[in-house]
């Protein structure tokens, strides 16, 4: 039997854009013949796939994972062709459970992720088996992990799997995370996330990044001077519209969607004297899908 080496293996791959353990089991029943085992791939399926892999995939969907004890989560955008199999249940399903792999794991990038473990296979593996099953190509776009060591997660998907978001909440009692009014007030904030889009992506004001800052004052500053008002006015109405910028796009300062005569801070500080513990807002990911 001829010696199936690493390099060997890599070569096939790179031919055939196949998973390592497929190019492997080929070259094997090739007794390593390269040419066999590219056949022997084409004959189980495999150039199906990387057939497909050319393909535009400009639907998809967005999903989501926070596990059992809330503390840890992921969020991951999968690509697919139509419309009609990125609402399909069987697709958004493999998509969470992408997303579960990426908590679970910590993948510092694609590469890592798809060499992750997953049903007993590789995440390629498995990628490569929904494309045969379903038909259409699909490629995961991105993805991000989030976690807190004194808190808890809550995510929340729009309608449809187009946008979707994971906020971190730090407290100090375990105890918070169950109650009830902790649980409604956690998903408003996140459903907030999703209707109110804060653009820096900033949980506070001092996250805003300082060159941010200075942009947009700048842009005040010059639309100021361009009014014709007064220099000794201009610096007060370049703050008036950057405390209007912060108060439109810091997650805390914004009103709150179901009662606009709260901000989220306010509503914050409400929750956190119901449940008895102090609760912040440590900061959130949204991915709205083809961003």
């Amino acid at each position: 039997m001829a010696q199936i080496t690493a390099a060997l293996v890599k070569q096939l791959r790179e031919m055939t854009d196949s998973p390592m353990m497929e190019c492997k089991k080929a070259l094997v029943k090739a007794d390593g013949d390269i040419d066999k085992a590219v056949d022997i791939l084409r004959e189980m399926g495999v150039a199906k796939a990387v057939k497909r892999a050319g393909r535009e995939t400009n639907e998809g969907t967005v999903a989501t994972y926070i596990s059992d004890d809330g503390k840890t989560g992921a969020i991951l955008e999968l690509t697919c062709e139509t419309d009609f199999v990125g609402t399909n249940p069987k697709f958004t399903g493999f998509a969470a459970k992408l997303a579960q792999v990426v908590a679970e794991n910590d993948p510092a990038d694609l590469d890592a992720l798809k060499a992750c473990p997953m049903n007993g296979n590789t995440v390629d593996s498995e990628l490569t088996e929904e494309i045969h099953v379903i038909g259409e190509n699909m490629k995961i776009a991105r993805f991000q992990r989030i976690a807190v060591e004194q808190g808890a997660l809550a995510a929340y998907i729009h309608l449809g799997g187009k946008q979707a978001d994971i906020v971190a909440y730090e407290f100090a009692k375990p105890e918070t995370a169950e109650s009830e009014d902790f649980k409604s007030y956690a998903h408003d904030v996140a459903l907030q996330v999703v209707g109110a889009s804060p653009k820096p992506v900033s949980a506070r004001r001092e996250d805003v990044p300082a060159d941010m800052v200075e942009h947009e004052k700048a842009i005040y500053m010059k639309q100021a001077a361009d009014s014709g008002k007064p220099e000794a006015i201009q610096e007060r109405i370049a703050i008036g519209k950057l405390e209007k910028f912060y108060k439109e796009n810091v997650l805390t300062e914004q009103e709150f969607i179901k009662d606009s005569s709260l901000t989220i801070n306010e509503l914050t500080k409400q929750v956190s004297k119901k449940v008895g513990d102090e609760i912040k807002i440590a900061g959130f990911v949204r991915f709205v899908f083809g961003e």
